[in-house]
């Protein structure tokens, strides 16, 4: 998909999507996904399976057995958490390593699986909220790959967000928060995700959800997650200001929000 014209005159390159996540979405987007197709095709990718892999032995899924294929893992996470593992080693290895990108990885993993599993128990779509919690900050590694001196004096001068977004244009004349969304748009993700992407910063700082943002249940969830990865005391008032916008039922909305979080501690203490 084309980059917005904002974006087409900074001189900031957007990274192409891998080809083995092309193929991945093309057999996601069928209405009969083939399981083994998708597990064949994740596994083609020796360092992409292999990564995989080691990420669903992870303490965040805390399974009780150690998975040695991509199949075992559909088997017992499912093709949505294994997809979207592999959507996240993918993006990853899109950019360069360095040790200022891997707190953003680790927080990516965890909001993604959190707006999934509530997306999935709130009738919202699971694929597309967890790819919105994957992708939102990404932008961030753009524009660390591009000025990785400069942007590393950013991240460390901004406390919140939004000071980065402020440092973000008058320094590149753009945001994380465009060149995630413009990624997201790139790599084909669906448009709730990218508003969710691109707009994630204001709500998440009390602002409204923008009226123009279509199934805005997924941005909801995107501070709802914030709330529950940052100060989970408010979590309640996340929700009694957001849902009446959205709209979701506020009381479904909290008890999804508290049985993910179980499930992580769970698995945390599980794997300990």
């Amino acid at each position: 998909m084309p980059v917005a014209r904002e974006l087409r005159s900074l001189d900031i390159d957007i990274p192409a999507q891998p080809d083995a996540l092309v193929k991945l979405s093309l057999l996601l987007a069928e209405e009969d996904v083939n399981l083994q197709a998708a597990s064949a095709l994740i596994e083609s990718d020796m360092a992409l399976a292999a990564a995989v892999l080691k990420a669903v032995n992870s303490s965040l899924y805390g399974l009780k057995g150690r998975v040695q294929t991509v199949q075992q893992a559909i088997t017992y996470l499912g093709l949505r958490e294994v997809s979207a593992i592999t959507f996240e080693m993918g993006l990853r290895a899109a950019f360069p390593p360095a040790p200022e990108l891997e707190p953003i990885w680790q927080r990516a993993s965890l909001r993604g699986m959190l707006m999934g599993r509530m997306g999935q128990q709130l009738g919202v779509d699971g694929w597309a909220a967890h790819s919105a919690g994957l992708f939102e900050e990404c932008g961030k590694a753009v524009l660390f790959r591009h000025a990785p001196e400069h942007y590393r004096a950013m991240l460390r001068a901004a406390k919140t967000d939004v000071e980065l977004v402020s440092l973000e244009r008058a320094g590149f004349g753009v945001s994380h928060e465009a060149l995630g969304a413009a990624l997201c748009e790139s790599w084909g993700l669906a448009a709730p995700a990218v508003a969710s992407v691109r707009h994630h910063v204001e709500v998440q700082a009390g602002g409204d959800i923008p009226p123009q943002v279509q199934r805005s249940a997924l941005l909801a969830l995107s501070a709802v997650a914030a709330a529950l990865m940052n100060d989970p005391g408010q979590l309640e008032a996340t929700v009694q200001r957001l849902m009446p916008q959205v709209p979701l039922d506020e009381t479904l909305v909290l008890r999804a929000a508290r049985k993910v979080q179980a499930q992580l501690d769970d698995a945390r203490t599980y794997r300990r």
